[in-house]
């Protein structure tokens, strides 16, 4: 199947990087979200054919201002199932020290509050590695690159970025996959813990939770619905389709005239000028990438 092939890809890529690297372990920061969780099964693929035991994958949970109760644990459990080492190192005090230095009022959310933390995470998982001899493996997938939506040496840096060539909705597929065929093979938890990820809103969590406890920063009211971006970015990229050609493909796609009207006129434009703006602007960070699979 597709899926069977981007994920051998995957695991082809890191495989390759890993026994030219020579590293003794791979170094995972884990979320609890989308693309931590197919880069968490990626490394369990590499590291099966590898023929090497499943902990020298140390799966790093670093807990910040925005992180659920949820995400951390389906995070967690899925390492552990797995039989990763996983570490838990809060990057809560280090980045208060941080804003001490700067000056910086903590209740200011401003871009620095948020990339002060994606930086400290990056920061841990590359030192983890000088202990341990391993690489990080990077997370971000390719929409989230298309928009530049990412931390520039933050959570866009990495030794190799498995995900870097997959858009946001073939991960989801990819894990939904995934999921399948541990439920197939009699690994219920696994598959339970992949199922809560699917369902549990795109997120940075960056900014503080709700008075709940829930995700209060949602990616996609922010950036707008990947669904829509991914079919931007393919008609950009694969065949070279200008604006207005773009346009009018996801209102057939879409819009009016469908049978059932996802997204309006004006609702594509909108996400559509956020898509070029967010694309071109971007693109100091897509030159400064580390390298990755060519999956699709």
């Amino acid at each position: 199947t597709a899926c069977a092939t981007a994920l051998s890809i995957q695991t082809a890529g890191l495989k390759q990087r890993v026994l030219r690297s020579g590293a003794r372990s791979l170094v995972l920061g884990i979320s609890g979200g989308l693309d931590s969780t197919l880069a968490l099964l990626v490394v369990e693929r590499t590291l099966r054919t590898l023929e090497r035991p499943m902990s020298d994958l140390i799966a790093v949970t670093m807990p910040g201002f925005g992180t659920t109760s949820r995400t951390k644990s389906n995070a967690i459990r899925l390492s552990e199932a797995l039989g990763a080492t996983v570490r838990e190192i809060s990057i809560v005090p280090a980045v208060m020290q941080h804003f001490a230095d700067l000056g910086h009022d903590p209740a200011d959310h401003t871009v620095l509050y948020e990339n002060a933390q994606a930086r400290e995470r990056t920061q841990i998982l590359m030192d983890i590695c000088h202990q341990c001899g391993g690489i990080v493996v990077g997370t971000g997938d390719l929409s989230e690159l298309a928009l530049g939506w990412a931390t520039y040496n933050g959570d866009h840096m990495s030794m190799y970025g498995v995900n870097a060539s997959v858009p946001k909705t073939l991960v989801r597929y990819l894990v939904d996959y995934c999921a399948d065929t541990y439920e197939e093979q009699g690994e219920d938890e696994i598959a339970h813990v992949l199922r809560d990820v699917l369902d549990t809103p795109v997120s940075p969590e960056l900014l503080p939770t709700a008075a709940d406890g829930s995700i209060e920063q949602k990616t996609e009211d922010l950036v707008g619905p990947y669904e829509l971006h991914d079919f931007f970015l393919f008609h950009v990229l694969r065949h070279g389709s200008g604006p207005l050609k773009v346009l009018r493909l996801a209102e057939r796609a879409f819009g009016t005239g469908t049978d059932q009207e996802v997204y309006d006129h004006e609702t594509i434009v909108r996400w559509l000028k956020v898509f070029y703006r967010r694309f071109f602007s971007q693109q100091f960070k897509r030159s400064a990438m580390p390298d990755g699979p060519k999956v699709g």
